[in-house]
This record gives structure tokens, C-alpha cells and sequence, in this order.
């Protein structure tokens, strides 16, 4: 099959992120004040993050700072940063439902885990990353290159770590266009279905693994997914086919691709920042961190999945992965055991308010 594909802001190599930082975005100190009063008047410690709408929110002149970092991120590199959000002043808390308040304007959150959580807290909470149902976010381990399972993932930083936690990025559309230069045979491989595994997560009706090419195309654009850790997880799980010689093969290219140097670009996240990534364009990571010893000094982002109004359409072979892999669609996430009415009465209310619509 041709593998040329046209040549997209997405197809960035690390000295272009470098060169031209038009991706990264700032909030004025006025911004960031009226953010802050607003999260606290709205913030209430006996409300549910369900019992909060985007009204409840206003951001003032900074949304149209959000709004282009998450234009950039959809349209454009598939990353982008706003530096600036308010930190001193707000309890981790209050930067919780800040988070959570700037997510409700631009997409519908996805649930990312065992416990079907629309937002987590990532922290080392002492967890093991590399055994069947591992996480990273909850470990202090050093990443593999992976996607999150939504259209964008937004990370807040609340606290640093003291030493390490640094934020790696590389394009997938740069991946497929050097596999494609150097080992095409490889790249075909790698749309092929892998197995993943879903690390005891799955819903009550879900498989423990689910089945998705690494590469896919709809309607002329390009898209890319990766998580290594679970592929590797996968081969232990039963009913899951060994894979070739030569799958993992291509795998290993893809490792030593993705963390060449004019490939990867390296940022560190300070309190204030978000973080936007295009989790089908963009694959991220992180390096081991050493934490504070102080319990209000360790290292804490907050983490949202969203599904967004201005999403395209999917590869239909990402169907298992997605739910729905049309665009506009509310898709994606991990329903875990606890995804219930609540849950469905929230996505409804949310994809109404965005014009979106719900395929479950």
C-alpha cells in the first residue's frame, strides 16, 4: 500500500518545536485573577463534579486562549501549552475544579479507569508500572511512549516534582513518515491489528485485550496509537496470538524512532501549565521522578480526557478502542466498573451543550 501521506503542521521534528514556539500560550496576570475568584466562588465541597455545567465557569478574556491551544492541538502540532493558569492561592482542590471548569468549555470527559474517575490525580501513590494491571499515572516510573484513550488529553500542574517528571513528545506522523523512508516493510506491519491489553480494567461486557492497528487512515488523513506496555502486556493474557518475529521487529524501530533526538521534544511542565496533546497525531512520556519528601510539596497534575466538538472522523478499524469513531462523537475512555446512569446522564447532558452526540 502507498504510504505517502500529505505533509501536515502534525509531521513536526523536535527543532521545529524549538525554532517556532507559536504552539505555546500564555494567561496575563488579570486573566489568571479573575480565573481564580471564579473557581472560588463557584467551588462548593458538597457539589459533585457532575453537578458543575461550563455556566458555572467563566473564564473570562482567557478562553480565547484555550481556544487556540485547543485549535493548535486539534488542527494544528497536536500539542500545545498555556502557561500561566493561577496557582498560588488555590488549594489542590480548587485547581481540580479549575480543571475540570475548563474542560466542560471545550469537550465532554471521558472516564479513565478501573473506577470510571473523569478526572485523576497523577501522583506516585506507590503503584507498580509494569505488571497486569499497571498504570502509569499513579507510579513515579519512567514511561513508555503511549497514547492516551481519547481524542486530547489536558494535563494541569499543580506541583513539580523535585528532581525528574520531564514531559516527552514526538510525532506519530513523524514515526510514520521515517518508518516509511527506512523500513516500509516494517510499517506495513503496523497496520495490522496488535493486541492490547486493557490491564483488568475492562467494563463487565468488554475482553481483557482489545484488537487495533498501531497506523490507520480515513478520508485521507493519517493517524497513529501506541501504548508498548500494554502490547507487552497483552502477550501474557489468554487467547492473544504471539506475535511474529518481524512485529516486533517493528516495534523496537518504532522505540528507537520516536527517542532519536530530532525527533523528540523534551519540556518541562511548571506549576500553571497545561498541557494539550492530539492523542492520535502526538505520542508522550515521562522520565522517573525523585519527589519531595513534604506532602504538600510532592508532584500532582490533574489529568482530563475529553472527546471535542471539532473531532474528526477515525479509522473504522479503531472502532473496538473508540466506541464510536465518528467525528463530533462522544468516544473513547475506559467505563471501568463504576460507568453508570449517573455517568451516561452527564456525557448526555455535557455532548447536548457542545453540540455533540452520544453513540452509547
Amino acid at each position: 500500500m502507498p504510504y505517502k501521506t500529505a505533509r501536515t503542521p502534525a509531521h513536526w521534528s523536535a527543532e521545529e518545536l524549538t525554532r517556532d514556539q507559536s504552539w505555546i500560550y500564555r494567561i496575563d496576570a488579570d486573566q489568571a485573577a479573575h480565573l481564580r475568584r471564579g473557581v472560588q466562588e463557584a467551588y462548593d465541597p458538597a457539589r459533585q463534579i457532575f453537578d458543575y455545567g461550563k455556566d458555572d465557569f467563566d473564564l473570562g478574556s482567557a478562553r480565547d486562549v484555550f481556544a487556540a491551544a485547543f485549535a493548535e492541538q486539534a488542527q494544528g502540532r497536536g500539542v500545545s501549552l498555556v502557561k500561566g493558569l493561577p496557582r498560588e492561592g488555590m488549594s489542590e482542590a480548587e485547581f481540580e475544579l479549575m480543571t475540570w471548569g475548563i474542560g466542560l468549555h471545550f469537550g465532554v470527559a471521558r472516564p479513565q479507569g478501573k473506577a470510571s474517575q473523569y478526572i485523576s490525580a497523577v501522583r506516585d501513590a506507590g503503584q507498580t508500572y509494569r505488571h497486569g494491571g499497571g498504570r502509569g499515572y499513579n507510579t513515579k516510573a519512567s514511561l513508555d511512549f503511549h497514547i492516551d484513550g481519547s481524542d486530547v488529553v489536558a494535563l494541569t500542574c499543580y506541583n513539580a516534582a523535585k528532581s525528574g517528571g520531564m514531559s516527552m513528545c514526538s510525532s506519530s506522523m513523524t514515526l510514520h513518515d521515517r518508518m516509511a523512508a527506512e523500513r516500509p516493510d516494517l510499517l506495513e506491519l503496523l497496520y495490522q491489528p496488535y493486541a492490547y491489553s486493557r490491564q483488568g480494567e475492562q467494563a463487565p461486557d468488554e475482553a481483557p485485550y482489545l484488537l487495533c492497528p498501531l497506523f490507520g487512515m480515513r478520508d485521507g488523513r493519517l493517524f497513529g496509537r501506541l501504548n508498548r506496555n500494554r502490547v507487552n502486556m497483552a502477550q501474557r493474557l489468554d487467547g492473544v496470538a504471539p506475535l511474529s518475529e518481524q512485529q516486533w521487529e517493528a516495534l523496537d524501530l518504532v522505540e528507537e524512532i520516536i527517542r532519536r533526538p530530532d525527533v523528540m521534544f523534551s519540556m518541562w511542565l511548571e506549576p500553571g501549565d497545561m498541557q494539550l496533546i492530539n492523542n492520535h497525531v502526538v505520542l508522550h512520556s515521562r522520565t522517573e521522578f525523585e519527589d519531595h519528601e513534604e506532602p504538600e510539596r510532592k508532584r500532582l497534575l490533574f489529568r482530563l480526557w475529553l472527546s471535542t466538538p471539532d473531532s474528526v472522523a477515525l479509522p473504522p478499524e479503531w472502532a473496538e478502542c473508540y466506541k464510536s469513531v465518528e467525528p463530533a462523537s462522544v468516544r473513547g475512555g475506559i467505563r471501568g466498573f463504576g460507568w453508570n446512569e449517573a455517568c451516561r446522564a452527564f456525557e448526555r447532558r455535557q455532548a447536548a451543550a457542545l453540540g455533540m452526540h452520544v453513540a452509547h
